[in-house]
This record gives C-alpha cells, sequence and structure tokens, in this order.
C-alpha cells in the first residue's frame, strides 16, 4: 500500500466506505503573523482594574472606566482611539510605595485689565478659565485650582498654596520619575495668550521618583505571546528587563517576537545619551522632545499605528504614518534636520510635524548599534526588518509544520511508493525554494537565484530523526533617501 493513511487502520474487515480528511494542503496562502499587542502602566488605588492581571480592551471609553483617569488608562485610550484594530491586553501596576510624586507650581500676579480666557494645558490637555476684568491674582489661583479639580482627562491634582493664595500648588497622579515629564503651560495654540494684566510663572513638575518595576508584569506574561509591549518608562533598570524579556522571546526556542515600544522627553543631549546607553534591536524609543503630550501617550499612539500597518505589511515603511492625538512641540523647540540625522544614528526614532499640526514618523529605528565586538552593526537599524524577519520565520515554521506533519525522513533519492508520507531533504528543498517565491510576490524578499544557491537543507550526520536547513532570503529594503543631482544646461 503506497498511500499513508493518518487514521484508517490497515486491520479493518468491517464492510463499509471509510474516508478521513487531511488538511495539511488545504491552506496556500502565507501564514499571517498574529500581532497582539501589551501595554503596561500605572493605575489608581481606585481603579477597578487589578494589578498584575492581563486584561483585554477594545474600547477606549472601557479603559478608562476599568483604569479610571490613570496613566495606565490614559495609555489605553489614546492607543484604542488611534487604532482599536489590533488585539490589546494590559497589565496594571501600583505605584512603588518608596517613590515620590512629581509637584509644580502656578504662580499668579497682577490684576486683569479686562475680560479675557485663559488657556492652560495639562499634558496636551486644555483647561480654559474665564477672567473677568479687575479679577486679582488670588481670585485667579482660585478659579484655576476648582477648574482643575473639575476638568477630565488630568493627571495632576490642584490646591491654592496654604501660604500664598495666588498660587496653585500640583501634585502628579503617580509616584515615579515619569511625573516629572508632565508638561504643563499656558498659550500653546496661536490666539492663546494671558488675559490683560495677569502674568503666570510655571514651575515644572520635579521631584518625581521611583519607578514601579516593569519585571513584575513581565513575570505575568508566562507562554503567552505578544508581539508589542508599550512600556512607559525609560529608566535603565526598566528598560533592560524589557529588553531581555524580548530578547529571550526572540530565541529560536520560543520564538515569540516581541517589540518594545518606549518614548523620551528632553533635550537633544538627553535623546542622544539615551539612545547611546542601548543597544536592543527590540526596543524603539521615540523622541518627544518638548512636547505637550506626555512619553507615555506618544509610546502608546506609536505602538498602536506601527503594530496595525506592520501587520498588513511588515516590510512597508512607517515613514509619513500620522500619530492621531499627538501635539508636537511649538516650532522653535523642534529638532532640526542635522540634529534629526544624529538622532537616527544614536538609536533614536524620529518624527516631523506637517503643516496642519500633525505629528507623523520620520523614521521608526531601533536601539541598535553595533555588535557584540562593538563594531557598528546597521542589520537590525529599522523595525521593518524585525517585522520582515519574524514574518518569514512564523510562516516558514508553520509551513513546515503543517505540511510535513506526522511525515517519515529518508535519504534523497530513497524510492518509496508515490503517497507515502515520507520527506528527502530535497523534497524539503523544493518546498522552501516554493515558499520562497509567495515571499517575492508578496513583497517581502527579492533576488531568487542568490536564495537558491545560498539554500542549504541536509539531513543531520549524527541524528538521523533532523534536517539542517540554512534559508537566506534577501529581505526587501524600504525606500528612504532618493539623492539627485540636477545638473542644468543653459
Amino acid at each position: 500500500m503506497a498511500i499513508s493513511f493518518n487514521a484508517i487502520p490497515i486491520s479493518i474487515r468491517v464492510p463499509g466506505v471509510y474516508v478521513e480528511i487531511d488538511n495539511t494542503k488545504a491552506f496556500r496562502g502565507l501564514y499571517g503573523l498574529p500581532t497582539r499587542i501589551l501595554v503596561v502602566g500605572q493605575r489608581l488605588s481606585s481603579s477597578a482594574i487589578p494589578t498584575l492581571t492581563p486584561e483585554r480592551f477594545t474600547r477606549a471609553d472601557q479603559a478608562l472606566a476599568r483604569c479610571g483617569n490613570s496613566m495606565l488608562g490614559h495609555m489605553l485610550s489614546a492607543l484604542l482611539t488611534a487604532s482599536d484594530w489590533t488585539e490589546t491586553w494590559a497589565i496594571a501596576l501600583d505605584d512603588n510605595p518608596a517613590g515620590a510624586k512629581a509637584a509644580g507650581l502656578l504662580a499668579f500676579a497682577g490684576t486683569a485689565t479686562a475680560a479675557g480666557t485663559l488657556n492652560l494645558y495639562f499634558g496636551g490637555v486644555r483647561v480654559q478659565i474665564g477672567v473677568a476684568a479687575g479679577a486679582t491674582a488670588t481670585q485667579v489661583a482660585s478659579d484655576v485650582a476648582d477648574a482643575i479639580t473639575a476638568a477630565d482627562g488630568l493627571l495632576v491634582s490642584a490646591v491654592v498654596d496654604g501660604e500664598d493664595d495666588t498660587q496653585v500648588d500640583l501634585t502628579f497622579a503617580h509616584k515615579g520619575v515619569t511625573g516629572n515629564n508632565y508638561d504643563v503651560r499656558h498659550s500653546y495654540y496661536a490666539g492663546d495668550g494671558l488675559p490683560a494684566g495677569v502674568t503666570l510663572a510655571i514651575t515644572a513638575l520635579a521631584g518625581g521618583s521611583g519607578n514601579p518595576d516593569i519585571q513584575d508584569a513581565l513575570d505575568r506574561i508566562g507562554d503567552d505571546w505578544y508581539t508589542d509591549l508599550v512600556c512607559p518608562y525609560t529608566d535603565t533598570a526598566n528598560l533592560a528587563a524589557a529588553e531581555a524579556k524580548a530578547a529571550g522571546e526572540f530565541g529560536p526556542l520560543v520564538m515569540h517576537d516581541l517589540h518594545v515600544w518606549a518614548a523620551a522627553a528632553g533635550s537633544f543631549s538627553t535623546l542622544t545619551s539615551l539612545g547611546d546607553s542601548r543597544n536592543s534591536p527590540h526596543l524603539t524609543i521615540i523622541g518627544a522632545q518638548a512636547s505637550p503630550t506626555p512619553p507615555w501617550l506618544w509610546a502608546s499612539v506609536l505602538a498602536a499605528i506601527s503594530a496595525y500597518y506592520l501587520s498588513i505589511d511588515p516590510a512597508r515603511p512607517l515613514q509619513t504614518l500620522a500619530l492621531p492625538g499627538v501635539l508636537p512641540p511649538l516650532v522653535a523647540d523642534r529638532f532640526n534636520l542635522t540634529e534629526r540625522n544624529q538622532l537616527l544614528f544614536d538609536g533614536i526614532a524620529t518624527w516631523r510635524a506637517t503643516a496642519d499640526g500633525q505629528v507623523v514618523i520620520e523614521r521608526a529605528v531601533t536601539t541598535y548599534e553595533t555588535n557584540a565586538f562593538g563594531a557598528v552593526d546597521p542589520s537590525y537599524l529599522d523595525v521593518e526588518t524585525l517585522r520582515t524577519l519574524a514574518f518569514l520565520r512564523f510562516d516558514l515554521r508553520n509551513y513546515i509544520a503543517v505540511t510535513f506533519s506526522r511525515y517519515k525522513l529518508a535519504d534523497d533519492g530513497t524510492a518509496f511508493g508515490r503517497g507515502q508520507a515520507v520527506v528527502t531533504p530535497r523534497v524539503i528543498r523544493s518546498a522552501i525554494v516554493a515558499r520562497f517565491g509567495l515571499w517575492q510576490a508578496q513583497g517581502l524578499a527579492e533576488n531568487v537565484d542568490q536564495f537558491k544557491s545560498d539554500l542549504i537543507v541536509e539531513r543531520d550526520a549524527n541524528d538521523p530523526n533532523r534536517v539542517n536547513c540554512l534559508v537566506p532570503p534577501d529581505i526587501v529594503n524600504q525606500l528612504r533617501v532618493v539623492a539627485a543631482q540636477l545638473q542644468f544646461r543653459l
């Protein structure tokens, strides 16, 4: 008997027609890489979501209902507002008991000489306060404190200072270093301005310390596969923990490709120092500079948009994709071309702003710069490279596992009967070459002649049950730069 049946025994004598179903040749396309986002952030003690328990979210309002007016609630709301198509989970952390909350100050002076509107921005969220003609600094401070308390979507509390009633004390909602990056300002948009006669001095939030340990959340992942992790922290310990988790998931015995998305505010030197301090192909940090929008929301929206579009085509560049809801720094505070180019060499992803004020991705690089010997190595420079490789690996291993499930292995040239569940290295090689044809047709790889020439499929010399493969795809690149010389004639 030549055919290898999977379930029908050869010893059956009972009359009948027995038909088994074999699905190993049914699927003809590519196995799409699953996409699953995990958001880690701080909750409030009053939040309904429990700590260190993965929970799935599908809507922005659901996130706010479960997480409350917290860092995690804002992260999930921003992410799901930007794109709610990707499966999204969250793990909540409590504040670090040893931490401290950031605090700041609004100091008013003068008397309003005309009625006006005071536009204050907290983490990019506008709060408007009407100021009547003749209002004193004390009255303005009181109205401002009341307005902040009544406003939705703020991560600061406000009270009139107990010693100076012209000042408003601000306290960030969470303990941790992140509070130091919560932007407070007035008059962001053109046309904004202080009411005539009123002055305002802002003391930026500072003094926050002691971020939670993201390792507590990473330990709860277990065997679950998340392709994207949103990390709100950029301190050394938490980034190192996230990088280590992603590196372990990337390995050949796990193959749960995971990319970490983070963002950082700060000056050019601050960001270049941060980028140069990391060296992971699994981490992207975008430079938020002096944006009103908090860095953790930059990271959330960047992850949402990137994960969605990379799931459509992992090799297509992310450049020019908008980050909805993210506010750019004022024009005077934005990095110029030279600075952005240097940031890309220092492992910091860059953006630019459109004429109408949208923030769009310029280039989403990783922090990987050098190999283990310290030599400059651009092989994992771009996020698209890692995601393309992850896609090809997922497709190849699923294709092999489904196509040759429960097959026997024989040497090339073995004269086994047609229909037998026997495979040889040559058959596997042909299958991989055919798979490459699909990759090439999908625009994920190129140069089939090189692939065939360099492809090696051989039976292991020491283990007769094993086949070793060297699979050398030339993955497609992204169009980043077009250089031309306009050599004119008169």
